[in-house]
């Protein structure tokens, strides 16, 4: 078999690179490595409507609230994020971590990585539409959290 080196989605201080595709698993799942510089914006609180996350430290150390509840990945543990959970994740260190994301079922691709790259490219530096912001991940099954 085959195999082709899949691109990376590139956000400045945060990369994503797909590993398994939905087609590549026959919709069984999805599998992502994510970069996070040190101060990266990420992703804001939101839950997964369709599927399931579970996030396998590879290299720092990245904070996740899950539900209200803090939690530090090291390298070598992992967290399971069921659908409906509101989380959210952070790099508090100096340097960059990394992880390794499987979307079960495989239906959260990189599809959605790409929409958001282009509306936050179409903001040229400047704030990003938040109203496109969240139509891009209500069209791929997050529901952005309510404002605290």
């Amino acid at each position: 078999m085959e195999t082709t080196a899949k691109p990376v989605i590139d956000f400045g201080d945060l990369e994503v690179r797909f590993l398994v595709e939905e087609e590549d698993s026959g919709g069984a799942a999805t599998v992502f490595e994510c970069t996070v510089g040190a101060g990266a914006m990420t992703p804001p609180p939101h839950s997964h409507d369709g599927f399931d996350e579970t996030v396998y430290g590879l290299e720092g150390t990245c904070t996740f609230t899950i539900d209200g509840t803090t939690q530090h990945v090291h390298p070598g543990e992992s967290i399971c994020i069921q659908r409906g959970q509101v989380h959210q994740f952070v790099n508090q260190g100096r340097d960059a971590v990394r992880f390794l994301s499987v979307a079960t079922p495989g239906i959260f691709g990189p599809v959605y990585f790409q929409e958001v790259h282009d509306v936050l490219a179409a903001a040229a530096g400047g704030p990003p539409d938040v109203g496109a912001l969240v139509a891009v991940m209500r069209r791929h099954g997050l529901t952005p959290a309510p404002p605290a």
